[in-house]
Order: C-alpha cells, then structure tokens, then sequence
C-alpha cells in the first residue's frame, strides 16, 4: 500500500476537528453588550451576538460536509487498495477511520424554538417607520372609544368594515384585509424557503381592542388589526429579556422585507410581536384598501 495517503487522511481529519472546534465556538462565544442612544420614545440597550452568526455556521457545516466526503473517498481508496495487497498487517490508521462519526440530524438549524441573543436591537427595523398608536388614532381614530385591559368588539365602522378572519399560513387569525393579504405574502415566502419552520409557528393573537395593559389610556396597536403575536412550537418568549427565539430572528427578516416592524426593536423587547409598519399603512391608505 501507498503509504503516502495515510498524512492525507489524518490532515483531514483535522481540519474537520478545526471546522468543528470553530462551530462551537460560533454557538457559544459571549456576547458583548451593545447601548444605543434613545430613539423616539424607544431606548435601546441590551445585549447582541453577531447577526451573522447563522450563516457562518452552515457555511462552516458545508465545508465540514465536504471534507467528510473526502474521507468517505479516500476511505474506498485504502479499501482498494488493502483488497489488491497481500493479507499482512492492518493498515495503519484504518481505525481511526472506523471511528469517524457519521452525520446526523442538524442540531442547530432544527432548534427554532432556542432562546438566543437578539443582534443590534438598533437595526433590526432598518428603513421602517413605526405605525405608532397616535399616528393611527390621527388617521382612522380610535378603534372603540372606551378601552379597557380585556378584548372587545372594534366600533369604528371604518376599521370593522376591512375586518376578516382566516387561515393564513400555519396560523388563524383576525386582522385587516390588507395585513392578511400581506401575511400571507410572507408566509408563503417563508414556506418556499423553509418548510419545516413554516409548519412550527403558532400564534399568541392578532386582534384584542384594548389599551396596553399596565398603561391605561394608550390604545394597543393589536386594537387596530394591524399586528399579530408568534411564536416557534407554542413557546412563548419573555418579555423584555433581550432575548428571543432562534425561528424568530429568521422570520424577522423575511417580515422586515414585506415592511413589517418587528417588536424587538420596541423600549420594552417584544420579540413575538409584528406589525405593519406605517409605511405599508400609508401605501394602502394611498391605494385606497384602507
């Protein structure tokens, strides 16, 4: 046997090690926190993790799966070649190569409901204009003109007419036509890209006429129909600990592109909450679809 191809597979195998020792270290490095100066009446200030953190990792894991296939082709090379030689000896380091670990599920993209650190709480909305409770009073006025804490029933004609309730996606919900027209966009892209995702969202609610609880006298942007809670397997996220679940920072992105606002970027992290943003709503006002 060609003894030449025994430093190949060892060199290899370490840089398979390396791949591997890197990934970990990806997952689990600390994160720095990050404060950020006021913006409107948010002030963002919380921990953040390199947003592009997901992406190095499944580039890292294709290169690991190609170096495994390497392997797997020079395994069947020293095969062939200990089938043609005499039956002498083992061939050395053949056992290392029975040791190798074979591939499994994938750990870290099939955990959507991790909890993890939210990346630049400053920039997850980039470019969007928040549809604020004031801005749609201005504009439709109040969706029912006593509130309370609980859900009721909207009496602002022009908001009710627009009202409907349907399935969309993996989700039922009562919204606005537009925004479930628009939800749906989402979804659909959302399940093109990743189906196994699509089918673990479930929902904390859409529309509940109410002001914000703990904050009598400010209407909810859930009043008007324009916004909706989700979360990754029926797990709900905790309120303003500056993390969220790993399925939400993937859906964010796919929401931020149809122009919706994502709730992690509020004072107050609210990561299982979108809303459309008052770019879309000046967009459908303009259409004349609201």
């Amino acid at each position: 046997m060609d003894t030449r191809i025994i430093p190949i597979i060892i060199g290899v195998m370490l840089a398979i090690v390396v791949g591997l020792g890197v990934l970990i270290y990806l997952q689990f490095r600390p994160a720095q926190e990050i404060r950020y100066a006021s913006d409107g009446e948010a002030e963002f200030a919380g921990p953040a993790i390199d947003s592009g953190a997901r992406i190095e990792i499944e580039n890292l894991r294709t290169q690991i799966e190609a170096l495994e296939a390497q392997i797997e082709q020079l395994r069947q090379e020293v095969g062939d070649l200990r089938s043609a030689a005499p039956a002498t000896a083992p061939v050395p380091g053949d056992e290392n190569l029975a040791a190798l670990p074979r591939d499994g599920p994938n750990q870290i993209i099939d955990a959507y409901a991790q909890v993890v650190l939210i990346a630049s709480r400053r920039n997850v909305n980039d470019g969007l204009r928040i549809a604020s409770p004031g801005y749609l009073e201005g504009v439709f006025g109040k969706p029912r003109e006593n509130l309370t804490s609980e859900c009721q029933s909207m009496t602002n004609q022009r908001l009710a007419s627009k009202l409907a309730t349907e399935q969309v996606g993996p989700v039922r919900v009562r919204m606005l036509r537009p925004a479930l027209d628009s939800l749906r966009v989402v979804f659909e892209k959302i399940k093109a890209t990743d189906p196994d995702l699509h089918d673990r969202i479930n929902t904390a609610g859409a529309l509940c006429v109410r002001h914000i609880r703990g904050a009598t006298g400010r209407t909810s942007t859930h009043a008007f129909g324009l916004s909706l809670d989700l979360n990754i397997d029926g797990r709900l996220d905790r309120l303003g600990d500056g993390r969220t679940q790993l399925g939400l920072t993937i859906l964010a992105d796919f929401f931020r592109n149809e122009g919706w606002y994502w709730g992690a970027g509020f004072s107050r992290e609210d990561s299982m909450h979108f809303e459309v943003s008052r770019d879309l709503v000046e967009k459908w006002i303009a259409e004349g679809k609201l």
